[in-house]
């Protein structure tokens, strides 16, 4: 398998967290988006969106990465990283999308671009913004949280691979956490396991 990659992004940190929780090697090809690789022709024939995540598996090329992990859990069942059953499955994906689909897009390059070269939005303010989004999206997600370790209960899953990357955002942009105990809890559960630890920034940073 080789992974499309990029430190900080935090959409290919999820899926390195599932490959690793799966026990599945790969190869990583760093794309660096502060450098617009991901806008190369060479990037774009993978991924038309321009972005990262794109894994190469099986003869395929795989994008967006809730699709790959969602392919991963059926490709290579265990672990089971998003439940079997329809109730649990809805559960867990109802997590994992405030901060794949409500957060997170809110806040990635090309919108802290945007913000800076179209609309003019100094630094302060685009830092307000992210710290803004990230507080709303986890407001929602601490009342969504079960009782642990992690948010969908004893084994980490897909809710967890999405939370840990926006919690390194939050801590990144100096969000305050203390609303938000049960999130800072099934965050240090999913940090403190190899899978999770492996896939860390500061672990794969070239």
């Amino acid at each position: 398998m080789l992974l499309y990659d990029y430190f900080r992004s935090s959409a290919a940190y999820r899926v390195r967290i599932a490959l690793n929780l799966k026990g599945l090697a790969y190869e990583r090809r760093d794309v660096m988006l502060l450098e617009n690789q991901q806008r190369s022709l060479e990037h774009l024939k993978l991924n038309p969106q321009g972005f990262v995540p794109a894994l190469e598996a099986d003869g395929l090329v795989l994008t967006q990465s809730l699709a790959i992990i969602d392919w991963l859990d059926t490709a290579y069942p265990e672990p089971r990283l998003i439940p079997a059953d329809p109730a649990g499955r809805a559960a867990a994906m109802a997590q994992a999308m405030v901060v794949a689909c409500d957060i997170h897009p809110l806040n990635n390059l090309r919108v802290m671009r945007y913000l800076t070269h179209e609309l003019r939005v100094e630094e302060p303010a685009r830092n307000d913004w992210t710290r803004h989004w990230i507080a709303e999206g986890f407001t929602a997600l601490e009342a969504m949280a079960g009782d642990g370790p992690f948010l969908g209960g004893e084994t980490p899953g897909i809710a967890d691979i999405c939370l840990v990357p926006q919690m390194y955002n939050a801590r990144r942009f100096e969000t305050p956490l203390d609303a938000f105990p049960k999130l800072v809890a099934a965050d240090a559960a999913a940090q403190a396991l190899p899978a999770f630890a492996a896939a860390h920034p500061d672990a794969v940073k070239a």
